[in-house]
Order: structure tokens, then sequence, then C-alpha cells
């Protein structure tokens, strides 16, 4: 089982080829891949929808503006026609992310839980966006959350969790774990 974590949008001016990829499927034949929503692509869909200004202006400062370029949409096309210019495969894609993934002992998220809350209780803020209470949170969450969305310099790994994002989009490497039974390995390009 292959799974991403979210932010395949606005990290870059392939975010168009990134979502094709995802649609083509996996390079090994026969994987399972569990694709997740992250609050990048919550920021695209929140800008396509909602039809407030305020939302359009906000996900193009966060990388939106280049994220358009890679479907061939100029920064003066108006809002309310960006989804019409997107095909509406990919657009569906991103609407119907996952927001987490179970296997065994271990949560998939994009950026982790809120502390205290039963898992099946969380936000989708939470899952979204969280970092602190969660990151310094020592509690059990009933399962190691493996997300991203918080860049470091290495791989966090703590008995809690597992965070992944070691900057790719600021020039880090681009991080991934294995993880088979009680053993994990990290690969990075």
């Amino acid at each position: 089982m292959l799974v991403h974590l979210g932010d395949y949008v606005d990290r870059g001016p392939d975010s168009a080829q990134v979502i094709q990829a995802l649609l083509t499927g996996p390079a090994i034949p026969g994987i399972e891949v569990i694709n997740l929503m992250g609050n990048h692509e919550d920021m695209m869909m929140t800008a396509m929808t909602s039809g407030k200004l305020e939302d359009a202006t906000h996900w193009l400062r966060n990388g939106g503006a280049e994220t358009l370029l890679s479907w061939g949409i100029p920064r003066a096309v108006p809002h309310p026609e960006w989804a019409a210019r997107i095909p509406s495969a990919e657009l569906a894609f991103i609407r119907t992310l996952g927001l987490t993934h179970r296997v065994g002992p271990y949560f998939f998220v994009h950026a982790g839980i809120r502390p205290g809350t039963a898992v099946s209780a969380q936000t989708k803020e939470d899952l979204l966006w969280i970092r602190e209470p969660f990151l310094s949170s020592k509690k059990d969450h009933g399962a190691v959350v493996v997300h991203g969305h918080t860049p470091a310099r290495e791989p966090a790994v703590r008995p809690n969790r597992i965070g992944i994002d070691t900057g790719a989009v600021m020039g880090g490497k681009l991080t991934a774990v294995m993880l088979e039974a009680d053993h994990l390995a990290f690969f990075q390009v």
C-alpha cells in the first residue's frame, strides 16, 4: 500500500502534472494507493466553491497562482471561472480526497490530530492544519500518527507520531517512510 499525505498543489510549477500522475495510478501495477487531502487542496477547493474573493485571494497568496498557471489559467481570469477551466476528472479527484486512513497501528493524516480527542471526533481543520499542541504531545493517540505538514530537517520519530515533511518545497529532501511490522525505513530524494 502506498499512502500520499497531501499538498499535491501549490508546491511548484507542476501541480496539474502531479494531479494527472496521481490519476494515472501507481508506477507499480496492483499496489493499492491512498491519496489524502492536504491543507493546500482544501484551500483550492474553498477558493473554487465558496464564491468569496477573500478565499480566492488567500489561496493565490499560498501558491494558488502558480497552480492555476500549471493548468494554463492566467491570474487575470476571475475566480468564479477557475473551476470550469480545470478538467472535471482532475477537479473531482481533488474534491473527493479522503482526510485519514488507518492501517494496523498507523493513522495517516496530512497535519495531525488534536491530542485527547477521539480519532473519530477530529475536525477537518485539525486534520489539515494542526501543529500545536499535536507536535509536542506525548499522549498515546491510540495509533502512531504518520503525518506531514510541518517541515523539519529530518523525519521526526516519536512513540506517538512519525513526521515525514522534510521541506521539499523549500529546497529540502522529499521523504518517504516504509512501515513494515515494527520496522521503519526512510527514503529521501
